[in-house]
């Protein structure tokens, strides 16, 4: 309908979400933080506000900074003439992602078997993201190509971007136990003031959707309510996703999580296809079977190495936990 949607659309997610969650961090009791006058409250005591945070703040600024620029580059790219399928495809490579960056930063070690499937991997990522240019229509400009360009960049650093996110989200919730609730709403809640640089964009974004194309598919093609219909089932939609991955993440490692996270693309690719009918050709077919067959080996290979690694960590963190509050249990005794 509108490939200029991006920043728009991440503000809807964001605003829909965080005020999704809002009602689960909102406490009217003021026992703890009461403004008084002499022995009297004032009327700020009786103010909502926001519950005790689990997590330091800066741990999730940290994660806001990552997860809005990604999330803002991976919207952004379809105004860039990148199809979906070369997208979701492309996207799938979050293991080999996922395994560099736990080598480099995390000091973890993967056996031959892992570093073939994260090639095949690679490999399945490229063949993917140019047939695109064997589909093109002999009459493409350069200038095209450079927009193509331009999107595949954009996919790649917040395929990174991605990455980096999955890390800090383990090392919180390995650190401080699993509050993937807490984390869902303060990275939705802090990434808002964002979009104030982005008004211009978003208010162009929302009023397309009451003038969309005659290309809408629906119970009424080309009308308003048809097109904020699909915008309403693409919120609740990220909604489920983004408490998915979260609660996932809390309980399993980073590269598990690709695991699932891979899965998905594979019926999201296939649905694409299915319903928009087109993108499709013999080296994206090889491409996506390239990239789904090397996830799904680097990660049977996966389940003796660094996720036994990482798994082991995790089960020790509540030990540590349980021995500080036993501590301050015995301090207070």
């Amino acid at each position: 309908m509108n490939p200029r949607i991006g920043s728009a659309l991440t503000f809807s997610q964001m605003m829909f979400i965080t005020l999704q969650s809002l009602p689960g961090f909102i406490t009217f009791d003021s026992s703890s933080t009461r403004i008084e006058e002499g022995n009297r409250k004032t009327w700020l005591s009786y103010l909502p506000r926001l519950k005790p945070r689990q997590v330091p703040i800066m741990r999730w600024f940290s994660q806001v900074l990552v997860h809005t620029t990604g999330s803002l580059l991976n919207n952004w790219a379809f105004a860039f003439n990148v199809p979906l399928t070369v997208l979701i495809v492309f996207r799938s490579a979050g293991l080999a992602v996922s395994m560099v960056l736990g080598y480099f930063i995390l000091g973890r070690r993967y056996s031959a078997i892992q570093v073939t499937s994260v090639l095949v991997v690679s490999s399945g990522a490229v063949l993917a993201t140019l047939s695109k240019t064997s589909t093109a229509s002999s009459t493409a400009n350069l200038v095209d190509m450079q927009r193509y360009g331009m999107g595949i960049v954009m996919i790649v650093t917040s395929l990174l971007l991605t990455g980096i996110l999955g890390l800090l989200q383990e090392q919180t919730y390995k650190e401080y136990g699993p509050w993937w609730k807490e984390g869902v709403f303060y990275t939705h809640l802090l990434s808002l003031p964002v979009f104030l640089f982005l008004a211009r964009d978003v208010k162009q974004g929302l009023a397309s959707l009451n003038y969309p194309g005659s290309s809408v598919s629906g119970p009424a093609p080309g009308s308003a309510f048809s097109s904020w219909l699909i915008l309403s089932g693409n919120l609740v939609s990220q909604l489920l996703c983004v408490s998915g991955v979260n609660k996932l993440t809390s309980r399993v490692s980073s590269v598990s999580t690709n695991l699932v996270l891979t899965t998905r693309k594979a019926i999201s690719l296939c649905l694409s296809v299915w319903w928009f009918g087109s993108g499709w050709n013999a080296e994206l077919a090889i491409g996506a079977c390239m990239v789904f067959a090397g996830s799904l080996s680097f990660s049977l290979a996966s389940s003796g190495t660094a996720v036994s690694d990482s798994e082991d960590d995790r089960e020790r963190a509540p030990d540590v936990h349980s021995s500080k509050r036993r501590k301050g249990k015995s301090k207070k005794e």
